[in-house]
């Protein structure tokens, strides 16, 4: 060896074989068996596990791929994925298959997936449509259970039925407000506004979504009777303008009487077979209508109308009445009386002075209105006796609302037709005073001019009827016209002159055209604006005020004029202290009044 070479140069030199990589790049298609699936029978196929090229140090082992099945239902597919092994020296293995299924026909024992839970109704779809179908998402709304009689019970069964799983009971409870108590009247007072007390307010929230629109059960409110009022009093106006003396010379037919009556009949039926539904199905928007300030006035309504069918029943169709009718049709009236004059009359939540609205009159003039009918079937001492109740709380509400004592304010707009009401109770019972002393004497007469001079104080101010919108109820203030006219032809009758004949025939066109607008304008809104019946908010109110940071907000959501100050005022001292925010609500209030 020479003595000038490097002894480490000459021992690189012997081992010239390169050095493999650690990592090298290998595709798979030049490895037999990777990622691929075997079918039954087959023996794989593998390469020597070790490269002879490599050092022992830098064996590699092949690696496999399984395919999964991404759902258990891909387990029934075609060819079963088997997990190979590739160590051939590997105890009960013989080149990679166990020997266990070496020659046997079985079948591997199914994998057993722990895949994550997928929705329901996903493998066949069913949620897809369940989704798409609004129908469906009504029906399963769970925000209208707290109006239902059964409080959606049968919607769970057939839920069952369909094999869905039902949800907690402790979720439709946190649903359903409270149903065992009544709404107070402050409630009412505090959550809504407006003429009839059927706007909420902007810092009100309601039970029922409104975002969509209600069932029409829901929807349809109890002042639908006043529809009756006004056509069935125009049945008995027509009937009057044909039998009465002083307007023998207009030679009315009967043939009117007896369609109005025919009409009024159905309308009847209709409304009330409407109403009985809801009863049956949302008795709580019934119980909540019942304890409404204004809407209870309007429970007295389907029996009046009954009352104005049996007085108005055309010549034709009965000659009379069995007297038993009328106690059948005066009970629920003494049942409501005892109930509302009650509570007027106790100084509670509900006394007279706090509850006191136009509206109230229609308690009163049933008791006129079957007096009178009573009086026409020969009897003496009901129709008295329900004379005398109408008359003292007539005499009691007429002060206190023509004082206006409960708030000393002035009536909405809105609510100036039910001035009209006034006319209702006077007109009505000058008529009963006739039919019970057998002429139209004096005490009558006064009864029948009270009711004149209202008529005029209204009629002369013609802007105090424009400018507001149209409502349902306004057809129970049509019948206290319709009244006016009668009793001016009854008074023509005994007085009988060219006066009060044009009177009389005044009062009947203007009565009849009134009616006639109103049945136009409930048509035009049921069938083309399609907004006769809006969602009953009035109904919906919570039995509790809403959380505090949540006023502000409705009012700005809403941006309500009359709160603008409010909420200025509110954003003035939002950045003080809590002291200071007092203050600044403090001081609204004190500027608003």
């Amino acid at each position: 060896m020479d003595h000038g070479e490097n002894p480490v140069s000459t021992e690189l030199q012997e081992y010239a074989e390169p050095v493999p990589q650690l990592l090298k790049l290998i595709s798979s298609n030049e490895v037999a068996g990777f990622d691929s699936i075997m079918q039954e029978g087959e023996t794989p196929v593998f390469p020597n596990p070790t490269n002879s090229s490599q050092p022992n140090g830098h064996q590699r082992k092949i690696s496999i791929s399984i395919s999964m099945p991404s759902s258990p239902t891909g387990a029934t597919s075609a060819g079963t994925k088997n997990v190979l092994f590739v160590q051939d020296n590997a105890k009960g293995f013989k080149n990679g298959v166990p020997e266990s299924c070496v020659g046997s026909k079985a079948k591997p024992k199914g994998v057993k997936f722990l895949s994550q839970p997928m929705p329901k109704g996903s493998v066949f779809g069913e949620g897809a449509n369940m989704n798409q179908n609004p129908n469906v998402k009504k029906f399963k709304d769970k925000r209208f259970d707290s109006f239902k009689t059964w409080s959606g019970k049968l919607e769970r069964q057939l839920t069952n039925l369909r094999g869905r799983q039902q949800e907690s009971e402790s979720e439709d409870d946190s649903v359903r407000p409270s149903e065992n108590e009544a709404l107070p009247v402050d409630r009412y007072f505090d959550a809504l506004e407006g003429p009839e007390l059927e706007t909420l307010r902007a810092s009100e929230e309601i039970v029922l979504p409104d975002d969509k629109t209600w069932p029409f059960l829901l929807r349809y409110p109890i002042s639908s009777f006043g529809i009756c009022l006004g056509v069935s009093s125009q049945a008995i106006m027509w009937k009057t303008l044909a039998t009465a003396t002083s307007t023998n010379f207009l030679h009315i037919s009967l043939t009117v009487n007896l369609i109005l009556w025919w009409i009024s009949v159905a309308l009847v039926a209709i409304v009330a077979s409407i109403y009985l539904t809801k009863v049956i199905l949302y008795f709580e928007a019934v119980r909540r209508e019942y304890y409404h300030p204004i809407r209870v006035n309007f429970f007295f309504a389907p029996w009046i109308s009954l009352l104005f069918l049996a007085i108005g029943v055309p010549p034709s169709v009965a000659s009379s009445l069995p007297v038993a009718l009328w106690y059948v049709l005066m009970t629920p009236f003494l049942c409501l009386e005892l109930k509302i004059y009650g509570q007027w009359m106790s100084g509670g939540q509900r006394r007279l002075s706090k509850v006191a609205n136009p509206s109230n009159h229609l308690s009163v003039v049933g008791n006129f209105v079957g007096a009178l009918l009573g009086a026409s079937m020969g009897l003496k001492e009901g129709p008295i006796f329900f004379f005398a109740v109408g008359l003292a709380h007539y005499t009691v509400l007429f002060v206190t609302l023509y004082q206006r004592l409960p708030t000393n304010e002035t009536l909405p707009k809105e609510l100036h037709p039910v001035f009209f009401l006034f006319v209702a109770a006077p007109s009505v019972a000058s008529m009963a005073w006739a039919n019970i002393q057998g002429s139209f004497d004096y005490g009558s007469r006064i009864a029948y001019f009270i009711a004149l001079f209202l008529y005029f104080s209204l009629a002369v101010r013609i802007n105090f009827f424009r400018g507001f919108k149209f409502s349902l109820a306004w057809w129970a203030y049509t019948f206290p016209m319709t009244g006016a006219a009668i009793a001016t032809m009854r008074y023509s009758s005994a007085v009988t002159n060219v006066v009060t004949q044009t009177l009389s025939v005044i009062l009947s066109v203007v009565a009849t055209l009134t009616v006639t607008a109103l049945l136009v304008t409930t048509i035009l809104h049921a069938f083309v604006q399609r907004d006769l019946f809006p969602n009953d908010i009035a109904i919906a109110i919570s039995d509790r005020k809403p959380k505090s940071h949540r006023r502000w907000f409705n009012l700005i959501r809403h941006g309500s004029s009359e709160h603008n100050a409010d909420i200025d005022t509110f954003l003035k001292f939002a950045n003080g202290d809590t002291k200071d925010i007092e203050a600044g609500l403090k001081i609204s209030s004190a500027e608003a009044k």
